[in-house]
């Protein structure tokens, strides 16, 4: 079964629906360097976990920028539009609102990650046409040690196994954030019990399953698949292991994939 994350449908009640439906847009590009807006936390009890993944640092609460309009200006500097697409419907045509991980606060300007194409894309945003909040949690793949991690600062929420790309469809690395949940209706399919859409796309499939070839961490009817390179770039756990992640990872989450 492939397991690159097609048109997502949101089924069920009671997890935010939200994804960025890439179109191919070039905005100005985040070279990797900058990191989202972080919020100090309370502190929390001392570590479950002695080690860390290399080359991640542990924050706080993100901030996340939901779009409360029917639509979203996109600039590729504060107060010029970008001429080819200088704005993003709200709702997607799937029904689903639109997020951003918010990289800088520039007070009336915002500067942020987007759910399109290419990897690692920026833009700038208006603060007037987003809602801001917070979320707690940090998700980190790493592909080659065939895990998952979810942290809350330095502390170890969850890991687990996962099936990642084959070589010929890798799973794409970079930094990203959770752009939409969807509960599945049934959960012995080939996505499993959640599809949790992550803001990148394969490096190698323009398109998947009726969708754009963005991924996700999703859940799987083949259990046993885990811990191997099998998947077209999704990530896959088990149906425990998603459910679980869905609700620690909302919306803005960010979301850190390691060779």
């Amino acid at each position: 079964m492939g397991a690159m994350k097609g048109r997502l449908k949101p089924v069920l009640a009671g997890v935010a629906a939200v994804v960025v439906i890439g179109t191919g847009v070039a905005l100005s590009l985040n070279d990797g360097s900058d990191q989202p807006v972080f919020r100090a936390a309370p502190t929390t009890s001392a570590s479950t976990t002695t080690e860390a993944p290399k080359q991640i640092k542990a924050p706080v609460e993100t901030t996340v920028a939901d779009v409360i309009r029917h639509g979203v200006s996109l600039f590729s500097s504060p107060g010029v539009p970008y001429a080819p697409r200088p704005a993003m419907a709200n709702p997607t045509h799937e029904g689903l609102s639109v997020v951003f991980l918010v990289l800088e606060d520039h007070g009336p300007w915002l500067k942020v990650r987007v759910s399109l194409r290419p990897n690692g894309l920026v833009a700038w945003v208006k603060r007037s046409e987003v809602a801001l909040r917070t979320v707690p949690n940090k998700v980190v793949v790493e592909v080659g040690a065939r895990r998952v991690t979810v942290w809350h600062g330095s502390q170890m929420l969850m890991r687990e196994t996962v099936a990642v790309g084959t070589d010929r469809t890798p799973t794409p690395t970079g930094r990203f954030f959770v752009d939409g949940i969807v509960q599945l209706p049934y959960d012995t399919g080939p996505y499993g019990a959640y599809q949790v859409s992550v803001s990148g796309f394969s490096d190698v499939l323009q398109s998947f399953g009726g969708g754009n070839g963005q991924i996700a961490l999703h859940g799987t009817n083949r259990p046993d698949k885990l811990g191997q390179a099998v998947s077209n770039g999704c990530v896959r756990l088990d149906n425990a292991s998603i459910t679980k992640l869905a609700e620690l990872a909302p919306t803005g989450t960010p979301v850190v994939i390691l060779a």
